[in-house]
């Protein structure tokens, strides 16, 4: 598959509760991995699926409660958590803080309030991880200078690892990267191309190329950009993948033909 939805743990001891969140979630274009009360579930279906996002209560079923379990899941993989409770008490609160929780929602919440916590917990994960990659320091410091947002970005756009998230009817939706076969520019948006769907950005080819660090996407052109690996055969003046024909620029040609060994 070339797209996958975000997928969401929901360790949660209200059965009630937990059923309507994922069913509100799955309506809203989510996909949830599982429903667990305990810890000792919790982590079988984390280490089970590719848990991209943690919701979890901090008061469920045995002797370990949800902070701890979070922890444990973290030193597995790290992903954003949001937590879901009832609790404000300062200690609670405090231990929360230590592990640098996305979100803290208190009950009763609702699915609303939940899809804007895991798209700010995905965006603010995906930028920390950019920060860190580009060696930069984020303060966290109340009264610290943080840096300042790209006015010029018009399309929210995130990676984290080998997958990037854009916005598809109001959702994220997250590309394999390897699953990318091209990129095309047309005026002021860009057409991202996989082997099953095209997501079309609002933003220029270069400011999106920007926002990628995936090595086998290169620039062939001033209007495309390709995965070297789709390409099926290429010439002089073209490369073809998935059967479509895409033209090589002139500027663009010696550094396109660096990537490959020739003897």
């Amino acid at each position: 598959m070339a797209t996958d939805k975000i997928s969401v743990l929901i360790v949660e001891d209200e059965s009630i509760v937990a059923m309507d969140l994922a069913a509100g979630l799955e309506n809203d274009g989510y996909e949830v991995a599982g429903i667990a009360d305990n810890a000792t579930e919790a982590k079988e279906l984390f280490s089970q699926h590719k848990v991209d996002i943690l919701l979890m209560d901090v008061n469920i079923i045995g002797d370990k409660d949800g902070i701890d379990t979070a922890i444990e899941l973290l030193q597995q993989r790290t992903v954003p958590v949001i937590f879901l409770t009832a609790f404000t008490d300062p200690v609670t609160v405090g231990r929360v803080k230590n592990i640098q929780a996305a979100a803290f929602l208190t009950k009763p919440y609702n699915v609303t309030n939940v899809r804007i916590a895991i798209e700010l917990a995905i965006n603010n994960f995906a930028m920390a991880r950019r920060q860190e990659s580009a060696g930069k320091v984020i303060p966290l410091e109340k009264n610290a200078e943080r840096p300042v947002p790209d006015t010029a970005d018009k399309e929210t756009v995130l990676q984290m690892n080998d997958y990037i998230f854009v916005k598809n009817n109001y959702v994220f939706v997250k590309i394999k990267l390897p699953d990318l076969l091209y990129i095309e520019a047309d005026n002021n948006y860009v057409n991202v191309i996989t082997q099953e769907k095209k997501f079309v950005l609002r933003l220029s080819l270069s400011q999106l190329l920007e926002k990628i660090n995936f090595k086998p996407l290169v620039r062939i052109h001033r209007s495309y950009a390709v995965n070297i690996n789709a390409i099926q055969s290429f010439n002089d003046q073209e490369v073809q993948i998935n059967k479509i024909e895409l033209p090589i620029g002139r500027n663009y040609k010696e550094e396109f033909l660096k990537n490959f060994d020739f003897r």
